[in-house]
């Protein structure tokens, strides 16, 4: 049997199912120790929500896998995922807050465009934060701002509003970063594992059913969402995973160029849908072209 999924369409559609006051059409900030009748819910969510785990919740749903939230964690979802725990009925007694805003709120302003920098609302739910006391409390300051601000109705609610969202995002992103600096020292193999994917994919031959290797295929294999595979590696080295990609690829062309392939086999060897795109990265990478290479490699 399919499970029951809410559809948030707008914040106050999670507010009204759970038994939380409507504060406003956009922004909903809930307290859940307030609340009496709350009951679990999976979501599809049309809107940005933060949550705030004050206790350990156990078999939270994020996409088609389940994990275990630790008290004080803090877990960020966006418009078009799934996440939450099926509701079975039973009314719960949980402790925490969410934040929900709609991207209606945002529209036009600074913060609308900085959206795709906080690449932490694509981490999955074992990658979220674990904040310590005092960042909890700075987070939980700046909710109950927003939430005595939407009881304000002038002018200058709205400005006021997407500011106070800003800090909180702000905010979550320098604690992530502090939280990846100390999550990378975990990871010291994470290069090394990387670099043996790579090597592991040309070798079973996966470019030919599946083309050039990708950020989210590695992340894939190694266990990681995208984005934090991604931040990981960035903390890491201070470069993209994208671009280790690409740089292992070139490389890895160097040799077969080396070896007397021609730069059509050598694109198809690498996974290139066609040999233009190949020569065009090459040269991007390079500063010559392959032919150009060719006729410069010793004999």
């Amino acid at each position: 049997m399919m499970e029951k999924i809410l559809k948030v369409h707008r914040v106050n559609d999670y507010a009204r199912y759970i038994g939380a006051p409507e504060l406003h059409p956009l922004v909903s900030v809930i307290h859940y120790d307030e609340l009496q009748h709350c009951r679990h819910s999976l979501n599809n969510y049309d809107v940005f929500g933060m949550f705030i785990g004050d206790e350990t919740l156990e078999e939270l749903t994020y996409g088609l896998t389940t994990y275990d939230l630790h008290r004080h964690a803090l877990m960020c979802v966006a418009p078009g995922q799934i996440g939450g725990k099926a509701d079975t009925g039973e009314e719960i007694q949980t402790k925490g807050w969410a934040l929900l805003f709609d991207p209606e709120l945002l529209h036009g302003t600074d913060l609308e465009r900085r959206m795709a920098s906080y690449t932490y609302f694509s981490y999955n739910i074992n990658e979220a934060l674990h904040m310590t006391d005092r960042q909890r409390q700075t987070i939980v300051t700046l909710l109950e701002e927003i939430r005595s601000e939407t009881s304000n109705n002038d002018e200058h609610t709205h400005h006021i509003l997407v500011h106070r969202i800003g800090l909180v995002l702000e905010y979550v992103a320098r604690f992530y970063e502090q939280q990846l600096s100390t999550t990378s020292k975990d990871h010291a193999d994470l290069l090394t594992r990387f670099e043996n994917l790579l090597v592991r994919y040309y070798r079973e031959r996966l470019q030919r059913a599946h083309g050039l290797p990708t950020v989210r295929y590695c992340a894939q294999e190694l266990f990681l969402s995208p984005n934090y595979f991604g931040d990981l590696i960035r903390q890491l080295t201070g470069d993209t995973a994208s671009n280790m990609i690409r740089r292992f690829v070139m490389q890895r062309a160097q040799e077969l160029l080396v070896s007397g392939m021609q730069v059509t086999e050598v694109a198809e060897q690498l996974g290139f849908d066609y040999p233009q795109h190949f020569t065009r990265q090459f040269k991007n990478h390079f500063g010559i072209t392959p032919s150009e290479f060719i006729k410069k490699r010793p004999i």
